[in-house]
């Protein structure tokens, strides 16, 4: 049974930037650049009938573009750092995206996310590394940003059983600028998804 969650995609010249990121922490064991992804909604382990339920929820999505600009880096975990990341400078059609996911998975009688939302893109999972060394290497790297980049779509993602990092999957992706472009665009068919899922 796949974990699905909803994300946007980091473009590669954007990827490019964060990978620059990577190195100078002891325990850290780094996302593959591919894998970098900002994620919207996790909705866990999922059976391929509420599978088929979320695609046809999120079909209904109707949303514009918007830009978005990677800033700075911090940590989750401050007494024992478990991640690194790369945070999004505030965006409110991202907010309003995200919020709408989440109306979707409370009608759909999904279990609620306990995590407040925090925009971040994961840059390194870490194991047994001091808070000291963290702090040091965030200090280095406050300053980063990316060049702002569009947002032209979301997407519904898998990973397979594993320790955390990938490798991520594109099971359904849905455009952000108008529903007339929505039939053409969608990567596979609600019952193709399903099938892919199961």
């Amino acid at each position: 049974m796949p974990r699905l969650f909803t994300a946007l995609e980091i473009p590669r010249d954007a990827a490019l930037s964060l990978s620059l990121l990577r190195g100078g922490l002891s325990g850290a064991r780094w996302i593959d650049v591919e894998n970098y992804h900002l994620t919207l909604r996790f909705f866990g382990d999922i059976e391929g009938h509420v599978a088929d339920e979320i695609v046809e929820a999120l079909d209904r999505v109707d949303r514009p573009g918007f830009q978005l600009t990677l800033s700075g880096v911090g940590a989750f975990g401050q007494k024992k750092p478990h991640a690194v990341w790369a945070g999004v400078i505030p965006s409110p059609e991202m907010n309003a995206l995200q919020a709408e996911i989440e109306r979707i998975s409370k009608r759909l009688g999904l279990p609620s996310d306990p995590r407040k939302f925090t925009p971040h893109v994961t840059l390194a999972r870490l194991r047994n590394t001091s808070p000291l060394d963290v702090a040091h290497y965030l200090s280095a790297r406050g300053n980063f940003a990316t060049v702002p980049f569009r947002v032209g779509r979301f997407v519904l993602m898998s990973s397979r059983d594993s320790v955390g990092g990938g490798p991520y999957i594109v099971e359904e992706a849905w455009p952000l600028n108008g529903s007339d472009a929505r039939a053409s665009s969608r990567s596979t068919s609600a019952s193709e998804a399903s099938r892919i899922m199961r």
